[in-house]
């Protein structure tokens, strides 16, 4: 079996079955749950919510920042235009270039990020069902093991509104 899931028509019943995967033994990784709109009113919507976002955009600044800095600093030197006096490498109207760049370097960190960590760029799928575009909620497990199969199944039905399906 590579997935087990239920499809839950109202938030409190979907974060019941959370609670009770979580008291099942599995962990908050191991727990997938879609929704078709946000749902901060409840705790599933909080827990994966950490994100390495904010340190690959600094990262990314960062590099642009770097790359600006070798890109003006081998322009000026390269080609050195002694101006009546003035210094070679002139840093005001490198700020220019170093801002641009390190945006561009941020911007682009953050976009990488957004669609590889959102899965849409990626070789595999998770899971996903069709009815949570009609406004279900799943919550499931891929992979929980034929010893654990029959913990996650129950702690998936105990609701009244409940369709447990399996891949």
């Amino acid at each position: 079996m590579k997935a087990i899931y239920g499809l839950y028509a109202q938030g409190a019943t979907a974060q019941d079955a959370v609670d009770r995967l979580l008291d099942a033994g599995l962990t908050a990784q191991e727990i997938t749950v879609l929704s078709p709109e946000p749902r901060e009113d409840y705790a599933f919507s909080r827990m994966h919510s950490r994100t390495w976002m904010w340190w690959i955009a600094c990262a990314g600044g960062l590099i642009g920042f770097a790359a600006a800095v070798g890109l003006a600093l081998l322009t000026e030197t390269s080609w050195p235009i002694v101006v009546g006096g003035l210094p070679i490498v002139a840093w005001w109207p490198n700020v220019i270039i170093m801002f641009e760049l390190t945006m561009l370097g941020a911007i682009v960190a953050t976009v990488i990020t957004l669609l590889v960590g959102g899965g849409l760029v990626g070789l595999s799928r998770g899971l996903y069902d069709p009815e949570v575009s009609d406004g279900k909620i799943l919550v499931g497990v891929e992979n929980p093991g034929e010893q654990r199969l029959p913990a996650v199944e129950r702690a998936l039905r105990a609701g009244s509104d409940v369709r447990i399906k399996t891949l």
